[in-house]
């Protein structure tokens, strides 16, 4: 890495982190994430309890822990399904061009003007408040960026030289467009990807505090965020822990991509 660029190192170590604190949590937390004890209620953080404890008496830096990992897996899932879903309707659109490109972009322009946190509440009221239904509602918020990024591409390298001899040789349009131009496109999807996932984990925790999201008992960021507001005087550590990790998440993914378009684009 460039010494010039500390966008890319920063995000890419506060990136290491909360996934690696995440992918932890997986295999070990130092407390269950509903091990409920009465005794231990509003605990201030502490050596036994790093972050102190919750109403419940349950510990937040283990669910804090477990939470990551759900949010990190429904940022990701909705991050890649738009981005493959986004390239192919992108680079077909470009590459084709005519009736075929206004009707995608039409349909992307009718998507991008909708209120998105709107559309999110209307599927998860279509489909219900899980997982697999939130990581659908998003999927589809995060399509159209990019389509218009692979659009671009494959409208700025249709008419190069090595495109126009890949078409004389015999070359198929898909593999045209998936081995000679989307590797071009590579440090921008790259870029839009990080953000993207920056995007998605506050779309995330934003629809686990309105409790559309991620369902008890499994913790969520955004779910913790809004159970423990009434506590916000009492115990603030309660609202401080999640909000500081929904804080730090969206910071980080939004410096690394910041950093890749720096470097590369």
């Amino acid at each position: 890495m460039r010494n010039g660029n500390p966008e890319l190192k920063a995000g890419a170590l506060l990136c290491l982190l909360i996934a690696g604190m995440s992918v932890v949590g997986i295999f070990y937390l130092p407390y269950g994430i509903n091990e409920i004890e009465s005794g231990r209620r509003f605990l201030p953080p502490q050596g036994q309890h790093l972050l102190g404890t919750d109403n419940f008496g349950r510990d937040l830096f283990s669910r804090i822990m477990a939470g990551g990992k759900y949010t990190l897996l429904v940022a990701i899932l909705t991050v890649a399904g738009s981005a493959f879903a986004g390239s192919v309707l992108g680079l077909a659109s470009g590459y084709a061009g005519g009736i075929w490109d206004e009707i995608t972009m039409r349909l992307m322009d009718a998507l991008s003007s909708f209120p998105g946190i709107l559309l999110a509440l209307m599927m998860t009221a279509l489909f219900g408040s899980s997982g697999p239904a939130l990581v659908a509602a998003l999927l589809v918020l995060f399509i159209p960026g990019f389509v218009r990024i692979t659009r671009s591409g494959a409208l700025q390298y249709r008419r190069r030289d090595f495109v126009l001899t890949a078409e004389i040789l015999g070359a198929s349009p898909c593999r045209i467009l998936f081995s000679h131009i989307l590797p071009n496109l590579t440090p921008s999807l790259l870029s839009a990807g990080a953000l993207g996932l920056s995007n998605a984990i506050l779309a995330e925790a934003a629809m686990s505090y309105l409790g559309l999201g991620i369902q008890p008992p499994i913790p969520s960021w955004g779910r913790m965020l809004a159970e423990s507001q009434i506590f916000l005087f009492n115990a603030p550590w309660c609202a401080l822990a999640p909000g500081m990790m929904i804080m730090l998440a969206v910071l980080a993914f939004h410096i690394l991509g910041e950093g890749i378009r720096r470097r590369y684009c």
